[in-house]
């Protein structure tokens, strides 16, 4: 089978500000119980996924491109750019501001624990 991504926008992710676009890779059901999410993942301008908490999951985030801020489980704020991991760890808070005027892109993928 072959078909496009599935694109979502959300407002006010997780809490964040501004709009969130969620190109679906792989949806929750095709993810057969192992993970909830697996996206290209396009903060637009001056927009965040607010501070929230992984219970069940982790979820990575892999920068492709654009610059952010990412909120670690301790308060900690630290730049991010292409080619940066974020590791969220089961249990973990986490969010991710785009505080530019230009796209901040990363793949998420949200996994399921154990």
């Amino acid at each position: 089978m072959i078909r496009k991504t599935i694109d979502e926008t959300v407002y006010n992710a997780r809490g964040g500000e501004g709009r969130v676009v969620f190109s679906h890779i792989l949806t929750k059901e095709e993810l057969m119980g192992h993970g909830n999410v697996y996206a290209k993942v396009t903060i637009k301008p001056h927009s965040s996924i607010g501070y929230h908490q992984h219970v069940g999951n982790t979820e990575p985030y892999y920068i492709l491109s654009g610059k952010g801020i990412f909120t670690d489980n301790d308060g900690t704020k630290t730049e991010v750019g292409a080619g940066d991991v974020c590791v969220i760890k089961v249990g973990e808070h986490h969010g991710l501001e785009n505080l530019t005027d230009d796209d901040l892109v990363m793949m998420a993928l949200i996994i399921n624990e154990g």
